[in-house]
């Protein structure tokens, strides 16, 4: 769920790490999956502040972290010093030496540019390389897009692609970009995955502060707080319930070898 491979996404590293853990948190399982081996080289696309490119190092894995967003990777170097991290478009990076393995969670549906991302791993890793991900998949966060595209219709304001900042790829969509680039697909599910936000009743308008906030940019600031009240009413009656707000997440995971 990384915004900081966005460009001009403006995120707030603190509020980032602070309330939702929960990014880094299911990223754990995709580590088991990795199974990064000592001494291996790891790139962690879209690292994020840093804490599971830590996990990867702990594991004993040589692990570097590039990520868009400046305030990221100045967090993320403030946790965990002893880690390089370095700023980074995730559709137009390159490496100096070939890694054994490109790992991304949360991070690869901020990249609207998928097939800039796939060249871009594809160069990144050597030959037999893995690249390991998991990010939002098609149907992802269906429940809040929807939302958001009702209100600003009833309220007048068109609706159009530039106000959607995420990339929901299916798995046949996604995989065939991958054996176009060359790799070959060797596990891809898409999975539901609710999950529970914090601050219970501000939970919803939190996580669109965070995540969502480039669809209130066509509403004129002193309206957004009205907009965003009736996404919330919308959105009550299927993401509530006893007094906590709930994310429709759907995830896609994929393992691919670079042939």
């Amino acid at each position: 769920m990384n915004q900081s491979l966005r460009p001009n996404t403006t995120w707030d590293a603190n509020l980032y790490q602070d309330k939702y853990a929960f990014v880094w948190h299911y990223g754990a399982e995709l580590i088991e999956i990795l199974s990064p081996q000592k001494r291996e080289q790891v790139l962690d696309l879209g690292c994020g502040t840093g804490q599971l490119t830590h996990q990867i190092a702990q594991m004993g894995a040589i692990v570097t972290g590039i990520d868009h967003s400046p305030t990221m990777i100045a967090q993320a170097a403030k946790n965990y010093p002893d880690l390089q991290f370095r700023v980074a478009d995730g559709a137009n990076f390159s490496v100096e030496t070939p890694f054994d393995a490109v790992f991304s969670n949360a991070a690869l549906h901020w990249i609207k540019d998928s097939q800039g991302a796939i060249r871009c791993i594809w160069q990144a890793l050597r030959t037999g390389g893995r690249f390991v991900a998991e990010f939002g998949g098609k149907g992802n966060v269906e429940q809040i897009v929807s939302a958001f595209k009702r209100v600003l219709t009833q309220n007048g304001y068109p609706v159009t692609p530039e106000l959607n900042p995420w990339y929901f790829p299916s798995v046949g969509e996604y995989a065939i970009l991958l054996e176009q680039q060359g790799f070959e697909v060797t596990y891809a599910t898409l999975f539901e995955r609710p999950t529970q936000l914090e601050e219970g009743e501000q939970g919803i308008q939190n996580w669109i502060e965070m995540f969502g906030k480039s669809w209130l940019l066509i509403v004129p600031e002193p309206e957004r707080a009205e907009i965003l009240q009736q996404v919330e009413a919308q959105l009550k009656t299927k993401l509530y319930r006893d007094q906590t707000w709930f994310a429709d997440y759907k995830r896609l995971r994929i393992v691919a070898i670079k042939l």
